[in-house]
């Protein structure tokens, strides 16, 4: 079951039904994907259980009706009427669509979050406003109305050029509680420097600043708020102290109450270092999203800054509580709940998360402990993935080795591509090829050599399930070796699966994390297009016979070669023009 700190590579609807007992999480942030034009949201085949209808497919842009929403449905039926009931009425209007495969996706999700969620806990739903009406009806069905608290509105940039509408700027959080009392700390933030300056400009002469505030308030009381101090009545005004007088008394003598010097009435003084903060309210137009240019930004289009979570999770939870996060992408959620001192779960189907969460990690938060689940950790299991999903084999495989993947589509033979250092400022680079069949050859090893050729890397990284066989190994040896900081190995380097589990040595440092790295093979790229390196004489004879002479420049047709002992060729003498005809 499930305990703190733990990374799950699954589909969550499964891994919350297994893995996560009723009522053991004190906050659930979630960011749903909808419409979100990221491919790497893809939902791929769970490696863990079996097969189910909301595993086999799902969106890329988008979310699909027959991707398994009626399952989803008649799943919901099976726990809850009420939501059914709601689920048919939004169908009745919204059809078959995409929005309502949405919806019915997500309903048995919320279900089983409520039902991990404490008494006292809450859960912030992130959306933009294409979806957010809809689901406030869902999250008033699953937690009730009565349980709403917020509709918060996050400005995310500022405006820009729109067609024939007002640029959409913001997201919405919906938050809810689970019950009547629910954990809350009372969050403040800091006052604008130019509202201090403008108010908290009053200086008794030991340079702490204050703001001089009226005493009275609207309205007549009884009591002693509304009895005659020190010769002023405030019932006269038709108004009341704001405090009794055996309190005005101490105030007074503690120097704060401030006594104009021709008279008048008295104001209390309110120190600017005694200030508690701004109560923070439901729009949140202070929290900026991803600096382009910044350390925090990972290049994950839907990247939430640590800031934006930082504030949730303060205002919701304490230290040591438990936070949930069920569609954790690249990790914010967690990123913050490990600096805040809170235990987390974190939950994605797509593997290229579950890197980038780990570098992350490694690279911001090196000291944190956790637990990693789903991902194939014996060769069995990874045999199994193989099987399953080749793809996510693939994926998985290229992180092993501390590669980034090339993801789908026309690869030109890279799978992956793997930046290691050799030097200060220097990188070199690997070229990936994962093959999750079990029929290889000695074929593919040369194909390998041959886009390590084309591509100008360093060396070649072949992944295959089985022990190669004594001509893969020949070919891979014909490649010759190179230095490396593990020292001298060959140029193409063939990994079993079993070596994989235990961990390759590949002889070459990969402490990248997964942007770096990407830089850092970019960097290498545009530096040996510069480098005009003399090849060393071990090179040299590497390189294959050259024919002279050689084809160039822009010849149609290439001169057939000519044998080194021929004598020089006499140049054709020129042929006279002939004068142009004139008219």
């Amino acid at each position: 079951m499930a305990i703190g700190n733990t990374l799950y590579f699954g589909d969550n609807l499964h891994v919350l039904k297994e893995y996560v007992k009723d009522e053991t999480v004190d906050l659930v942030y979630l960011d749903p994907p909808f419409n979100s034009k990221a491919s790497y949201n893809i939902l791929f085949k769970s490696p863990v259980g079996e097969k189910s209808d909301a595993q086999l497919h799902a969106f890329q842009d988008t979310w699909r009706w027959e991707d398994g929403a009626e399952q989803a449905m008649a799943e919901v039926a099976k726990t809850n009427v009420a939501i059914l009931n709601l689920l048919t009425s939004l169908k009745s209007f919204l059809g078959e669509s995409d929005l309502m495969a949405y919806l019915a996706m997500m309903a048995p999700r919320l279900l089983e979050l409520r039902r991990v969620l404490k008494r006292n806990g809450s859960i912030y739903l992130h959306c933009d406003p294409t979806a957010s009406h809809y689901l406030k009806l869902l999250l008033d069905g699953v937690f009730g109305p009565d349980h709403f608290q917020n509709e918060i509105i996050w400005k995310r940039h500022s405006a820009h050029s729109s067609a024939k509408r007002y640029g959409p700027v913001h997201d919405v959080l919906l938050f809810f509680s689970k019950g009547d009392h629910f954990t809350w700390t009372n969050p403040r933030t800091g006052y604008a420097e130019e509202y201090l300056d403008r108010y908290y400009k009053y200086d008794d002469g030991d340079g702490r600043l204050y703001w001089r505030n009226s005493l009275t308030a609207a309205g007549t009381r009884n009591g002693s708020s509304g009895e005659e101090w020190r010769g002023h009545n405030p019932t006269e005004q038709g108004s009341h102290w704001k405090f009794t007088i055996e309190n005005l008394d101490a105030l007074d003598k503690a120097g704060k109450i401030y006594w104009p010097p021709g008279g008048g009435w008295p104001q209390i003084k309110r120190y600017r270092d005694e200030l508690k903060g701004l109560a923070i309210g439901d729009i949140w137009d202070d929290i900026d999203k991803i600096n382009p240019a910044g350390n925090e930004r990972l290049r994950y289009p839907t990247q939430k800054p640590v800031a934006l979570l930082n504030r949730i999770i303060t205002a919701s939870s304490k230290e040591g509580d438990v936070i949930l996060d069920p569609f954790c992408g690249c990790g914010t959620a967690i990123h913050a709940a490990e600096d805040l001192k809170r235990q987390w779960i974190g939950i994605d189907i797509t593997y290229l998360a579950i890197q980038v969460i780990e570098d992350r990690l490694k690279t911001w938060l090196p000291a944190a402990k956790y637990q990693l689940t789903g991902i194939p950790n014996d060769e069995l299991a990874a045999r199994k993935l193989a099987k399953l999903d080749p793809y996510t084999f693939q994926l998985w495989a290229v992180g092993k080795v501390g590669g980034q993947p090339r993801g789908k589509g026309a690869d030109k033979g890279i799978d992956g591509e793997i930046a290691f250092l050799r030097g200060v400022r220097d990188y070199g680079r690997g070229i990936i090829s994962v093959k999750a069949g079990q029929h290889v050859n000695p074929d593919m090893v040369r194909a390998l050599k041959g886009t390590v050729d084309r591509e100008r890397a360093d060396v070649g990284i072949f992944i295959c399930l089985d022990e190669p066989t004594r001509d893969m190994k020949t070919e891979a040896h014909t490649g010759g070796r190179i230095d490396l900081p593990g020292g001298n190995r060959p140029r193409i380097q063939i990994v079993t699966v079993p070596e994989l589990i235990s961990g390759p040595n590949l002889g070459i440092i990969t402490t990248l994390n997964t942007i770096q790295a990407a830089e850092a093979v970019r960097a290498a790229s545009r530096v040996r297009k510069k480098r005009k390196k003399k090849p060393t004489a071990a090179e040299l004879r590497r390189q294959p016979q050259i024919p002279l002479p050689i084809k160039g420049g822009r010849a149609k047709e290439q001169q057939q070669p000519l044998p080194l002992n021929d004598p020089l060729l006499v140049p054709t003498p020129k042929t006279p023009r002939r004068n142009r005809r004139t008219s």
